[in-house]
């Protein structure tokens, strides 16, 4: 019998499509007669396969690889009929694959010889057998059921849940979306437990996946078989609709759940409690505990607080802290951080002070990833002081800060673009020097901006410092970084510092890029150092670093302004030679250029080729290759030409550009109103100026410190220093603060009124206001009390410079030296001369310039420096050297006055307005019978161009005969009468008034 039993079996194993003795055989079984296609065919016995005519025959093609079996395993799986698909047989028992073999045989039907095979395995069915054998024929539900309801039967074994959830997947794999109701009927009418048991897990496994309307159809299936619900089916039905915050639902099943005596497992209920939390209904929470004769545990409690802190009922939810307590469960980690990151969720920032308090004082410590979120919540709320402090109590707690909330509270503080206050800043620093100390860096974008932000208040040495710091801790900076740096170092006008740090940046063999150049050459143009800037221009041109717009646009813009045109016509051509096309920005550089060269016709010329295509041949170089884009001026362009236009005293044509701004739809700005502003003040035209003021109103834009400071000096200028305080009134409603230019012009227009007194009041009340006084505005006060005669107060306000850090720049020297030389202390004159010359002497003209910004036109020239300045790139020092010469004349001191004359003579050539003076000291050197002496300033004179007034003849000749010289006088009279001299009209020479 045994050996009956045994030989079906060695059959059904030979036959079938895998066998565990040999678990290679489906493939070589399966697939025999590809193989033998592929392993015996040769060209020979292909006839009809092969074209006798194909140029490139396989034997004789060489670049033809060998063909195998493997080659065509892609076929294999779509030629395998579904009911013999091989299955992994490497993973599963032997005997589970000798049953799924036996089962798959049988074509759909447990016919006798399946149940033989079968029946050997009686004694042997468990769980992973069942599990394995229905994994092995999920091709065939149909099979796979009957085979689940023979296992059932068998004595000694039942299913079990993984049974059951096997048995589900096999069910599911067919393609229709439900359960066919065929297996199901089979497997009812065998044992309608066991179908209770699997539709009571099918709806809990709808569930599980958050398919809760399929859930619902199992339900009415499970119901339309005559069954019920058990505990858990209802425990999961209540927990999906929980999910899908589909209360009323779950409420539903709840009281359905109730009427069926069922009670919640404590994983529902605490998940329905949650939910009517967050809903707000935590009173409903608190009678469904009731109701179920729960007695809540600290999680529990948990769970509710987290659904209270998202409905946001903050109180209820530090409520249920003490309740807890009461019912003796002490609030733990786990709670406390839940209540703490629903506080900082919602932005609580408050209670999650009192929170974090309560927590450290329990010994319940937060997170490193909670104090994260604390410091970059109370950063972005402004918090910083208390964002700082965290990090001590995080160090409390045993929790040392690290990389990540350095860079939280540092990046919070330097990230946002406004600078930070002097305190707030100071918290980014000690915080950076604790990084330092604990080993920590910075990332590349805190770097950048903490370097800014000591930038914006001074600190260029410790914002340089950063980067070597950092690469000390093994930060290692790239050409962003460095660039980034050197262009808040340049935006501070520090670029010595930047230069060092570009050097540095190479010396690190950090490569710089197009953008680093033309941060320092931008930089370098805008501090006046054009050829430094050029340089780089060539440094980058020969490492093959690209020039672009931006690069072109800054050095043509400053050789303009430097009034150097061909060099930046040269430029212009070599941009569009390198195929650099201008931009608008490059036109609006080339008109404002042009305007500060002093060229308002060509910037004018410009605008119009840009605003039509006629030919203008002084201009049509900028016009060669030009973008339709670029040729449309915009805000920047009409505001950089209505400036140049107000400053060239063109203000009726800049006003016509207002209008024509109008037209062509571009909205003028505040920069456009208040250039008109001031230009129209500063040619006396207030009623026009008030006319503008009122279209800036209109447009939606309020005055500020440059329009109030257009009309205060007008009207200070105009004496109308009651308009002028109503004007300062309204700037001052407007919480519009003055700032030291302002205060500058009215202590200038109070002085210029006689009233010192309360200029010099005035002066004392901006220090007050913490606007303290610039050398422009001392010099200004000096010179207000030197006209009223205080010469004593001018010179202590000189000396007070001193003390509050206001260097006296070359006008406040000569103001004072005018004012000593008018009283007659020629001596202090003097030395205030040798001062200026040790200190603050002008080197060069272009440093010249920059020292009379800030000075007024008018009080310029009434030093006579206007013109030294315009005509002439020598020293202007020359007008101060002829008050003192005249006054040491006047004072009889001729010995001074020729020393200073000589002194003068060493400088430059002398200026033809310094003749005026050599005709003094001829003059005054002939009355004091010095004619030698005379005689050789007259051949000085002549020898460098200057031409003599009659006067000078008369006094030399006058001179000889006073020492009795009449010969050499009858000669000279004698040889100037036969001379063809043009004289100069005789001037009143100028005395120390």
């Amino acid at each position: 019998m045994r050996k009956r039993l045994l030989n079906p079996l060695l059959f059904y194993s030979k036959s079938l499509p895998f066998s565990p003795q040999n678990p290679q055989l489906p493939y070589q079984f399966f697939f025999s007669p590809i193989t033998q296609f592929i392993s015996t065919s040769s060209a020979d016995n292909l006839n009809g396969l092969i074209d006798p005519d194909d140029p490139f025959p396989m034997q004789n093609n060489p670049r033809v690889e060998p063909v195998s079996s493997q080659d065509f395993a892609f076929l294999r799986a779509d030629s395998v009929p579904p009911s013999q698909k091989k299955v992994d047989a490497g993973k599963f028992s032997n005997d589970a694959v000798l049953i799924a073999n036996a089962i798959l045989s049988d074509n759909g039907e447990f016919e006798d010889k399946t149940q033989i095979v079968l029946r050997q395995f009686r004694e042997r069915i468990n769980e992973k057998l069942v599990v394995e054998v229905l994994n092995l024929v999920k091709l065939k539900p149909e099979l796979g059921v009957k085979f689940f309801i023979w296992a059932g039967r068998q004595i000694g074994y039942s299913h079990t849940s993984a049974v059951f959830n096997s048995l589900l997947d096999l069910l599911e794999s067919s393609n229709s979306d439900h359960v066919h109701e065929k297996f199901l009927l089979e497997i009812r009418n065998d044992d309608k437990e066991v179908l209770k048991k699997l539709l009571n897990l099918l709806i809990g496994r709808y569930c599980k996946n958050g398919l809760w309307n399929m859930a619902l159809e199992e339900l009415g299936r499970l119901k339309d078989f005559g069954y019920k619900p058990s505990r858990a089916t209802y425990c999961a039905l209540v927990q999906v609709f929980l999910q899908a915050d589909r209360l009323d639902t779950a409420y539903l099943v709840y009281r359905e759940m109730s009427d069926a005596g069922f009670h919640m497992d404590g994983y529902t209920l605490r998940c329905y409690a949650y939910s009517l939390c967050r809903m707000g209904q935590w009173r409903e929470a608190l009678t469904l505990i009731e109701k179920e004769e729960c007695k809540p545990d600290t999680a529990f409690y948990t769970k509710m607080i987290s659904g209270l802190c998202e409905a946001s009922l903050f109180e209820e939810a530090m409520d249920f802290l003490n309740r807890m307590r009461a019912n003796s469960c002490i609030p733990n980690v786990v709670t406390y951080r839940v209540l703490l990151c629903g506080c900082l969720n919602k932005r609580q920032l408050g209670r999650c002070k009192r929170v974090l308090n309560m927590m450290i004082t329990e010994g319940c410590y937060p997170s490193p990833s909670i104090f994260s979120s604390l410091v970059h919540a109370y950063c972005k709320s402004g918090d910083y002081s208390y964002a700082f402090k965290l990090l001590k109590k995080m160090t409390k707690c045993g929790c040392q800060p690290g990389y990540v909330v350095y860079n939280i509270l540092i990046g919070g503080i330097c990230g946002n673009e406004e600078l930070p206050s002097s305190d707030v800043l100071e918290l980014a620093e000690n915080a950076y020097n604790e990084m330092l100390a604990a080993g920590v860096i910075l990332n590349k974008i805190n770097v950048s901006n903490f370097a800014r932000c000591l930038c914006g208040v001074g600190k260029f040495e410790k914002a340089c410092n950063i980067i070597h710091e950092m690469m000390r801790k093994g930060f290692i900076p790239d050409t962003s970084t460095y660039s980034k740096v050197i262009a808040h170092l340049c935006n501070a006008s520090k670029v010595e510092k930047a230069f060092l740090l570009f050097g540095e940046m190479k010396k690190n063999c950090v490569v710089p890029d197009v953008y680093t150049y033309t941060i320092l050459i931008d930089s370098f143009c805008k501090a006046g150092l054009i050829e430094q800037a050029h340089n780089w221009f060539d440094e980058m041109v020969k490492v093959g670093c690209a020039p672009n717009v931006v690069t072109y646009t800054a050095l043509i813009h400053a050789y303009l302004k430097a009034r150097k045109v061909s060099k930046a016509d040269e430029l212009f051509e070599m941009m569009l030679s390198k195929g650099c096309i201008p931009n608008v920005v490059t036109y609006t550089a080339l008109i404002d250029g042009h305007c500060k060269a002093g060229q308002i016709e060509k910037a004018c010329q410009i605008y119009a080729r840009m605003c039509t295509n006629a030919e203008i041949p002084d201009v049509d170089l900028y016009f060669k290759v030009v973008d339709s884009d670029a040729k449309t001026p915009n805000v920047f362009t009409y505001g950089a030409l209505v400036d140049g236009l107000c400053k060239a005293h063109k203000v009726k044509e800049a006003h016509d550009l207002l209008e024509a701004m109008s037209v062509v739809g571009c909205k003028p700005n505040q920069v456009v109103y208040d250039a008109l502003i001031d230009g129209f003040c500063k040619v006396g035209k207030l009623d026009e100026a008030q006319e503008v003021f009122s279209k800036m109103s209109e447009h939606g834009y309020s005055p500020n410190i440059y329009t109030y400071s257009s009309l205060i000096d007008r009207l200070f200028k105009d004496k109308r220093l009651d308009l002028a305080l109503k004007v300062l009134s309204k700037m001052l409603e407007n919480s519009c603060a003055p700032n030291v230019v302002i205060y500058t012009e009215m202590i200038d227009g109070l002085c210029k009124a006689g009233k010192t007194d309360e200029a010099y009041k005035l002066m004392l009340m901006m220090e007050e206001k913490g606007c303290y006084p610039n050398v422009v505005t001392y010099t200004a006060m000096i010179d207000g009390f030197g006209k009223a005669g205080k010469i004593n107060k001018s010179l202590e306000l000189l000396e007070e410079m001193g003390s509050k850090g206001v260097a006296p720049n070359f006008i406040t020297y000569s103001v004072m030296i005018n004012h000593c030389c008018i009283v007659g202390l020629l001596d202090k004159a003097y030395e205030l001369l040798e001062e200026m010359k040790q200190t603050y002497w002008p080197r060069h003209i272009a440093s010249y310039r920059k020292v009379i910004e800030g000075f007024n036109k008018e009080f310029i020239m009434s030093l006579g420096l206007l013109d030294e300045v315009g005509k002439s790139e020598s020293l202007p020092v020359i007008p101060v050297y002829r008050v003192l010469i005249y006054n040491f004349i006047k004072a009889g001191r001729l010995e001074m006055a020729l020393q200073l004359h000589h002194e003068i003579a060493s400088f430059s050539q002398v200026p033809a307005a310094y003749c005026s003076t050599y005709n003094a000291l001829i003059q005054s050197l002939s009355l004091a019978r010095k004619v030698n002496k005379a005689f050789e300033l007259y051949a000085d004179m002549t020898r460098m161009g200057g031409v003599p007034e009659l006067s000078t003849f008369i006094h030399l000749i006058k001179g000889l005969i006073t020492v009795n010289k009449w010969e050499e006088a009858l000669q000279l009279s004698d040889s100037f009468c036969q001379m063809d001299i043009q004289w100069l009209q005789e001037k009143e020479t100028p005395d120390a008034a």
